[in-house]
């Protein structure tokens, strides 16, 4: 007879960390639950990336939640404030840029922790980075052990002494190194949307920050990004 693999939520954005973080939970034996969000950011291009990366790798299944952070704002990525461009890296790695979306990790963290209790699931993937990121508070490893502590306390599950673990599989490692592991478990980073603001036609910028740390994660790993840009830095 055959063990039921553990269900695993994975928070699953279209983007090269999200989309390898999957292959992730995949290749550690997990039944992937796939999770997008149409939060009301610049451009759905990443929601349809989204969907075929959850295709591509057969999700058990994969929701696309509605909700509207535009509605809030603040940010470059919810309002008609202008995205950043050419910024040095050494610049990203200090202050908080305006695309932060204001709590926004916190949100969809409590979304995958709401599906995760109705499948009984103990384990939810995000992607977050600590080491090639844009300064985002949350994407820090005090925060994803804050939320743990949240979900023992804010849920069923966790009263009754069945923790939620969430998995960072990426937060320790560099652009390039997220390049590598991704290669290794077969992702196919052309199927990935990272920019900020692509054009009508999909193509990369090539000069936000979430560009500008792809395109230098694939130079420090010896390979050719395989996603269009319009310009390349």
């Amino acid at each position: 007879m055959t063990t039921p693999k553990a269900k695993a939520v994975v928070l699953l954005s279209g983007g090269l960390d999200s989309t390898t973080t999957l292959g992730i939970a995949l290749s550690e034996g997990f039944e992937a639950y796939a999770l997008t969000f149409r939060y009301g950011q610049r451009h759905s291009i990443e929601i349809d990336a989204a969907k075929k990366i959850a295709k591509h790798f057969g999700v058990a299944k994969h929701l696309v939640m509605d909700i509207d952070l535009r509605a809030f704002g603040g940010s470059a990525l919810t309002a008609d404030i202008d995205v950043p461009k050419g910024r040095a890296t050494e610049d990203m790695a200090h202050g908080i840029p305006v695309t932060y979306v204001p709590a926004r990790n916190t949100i969809l963290l409590s979304y995958a922790l709401g599906w995760a209790e109705v499948l009984g699931a103990a384990d939810i993937f995000i992607g977050v980075n600590a080491i090639d990121y844009s300064g985002y508070p949350d994407c820090r490893p005090e925060f994803i052990s804050a939320f743990e502590n949240l979900a023992r306390l804010a849920t069923r599950a966790g009263v009754e002494g069945r923790n939620l673990k969430v998995h960072t599989p990426l937060i320790r490692l560099s652009k390039a190194d997220i390049v590598r592991c991704g290669l290794d478990l077969g992702v196919d980073y052309s199927l990935t949307v990272t920019c900020y603001d692509p054009s009508p036609a999909g193509e990369a910028c090539g000069e936000c920050d979430s560009c500008l740390l792809r395109l230098k994660g694939f130079a420090e790993a010896g390979l050719e990004d395989p996603v269009p840009y319009k310009v390349q830095a």
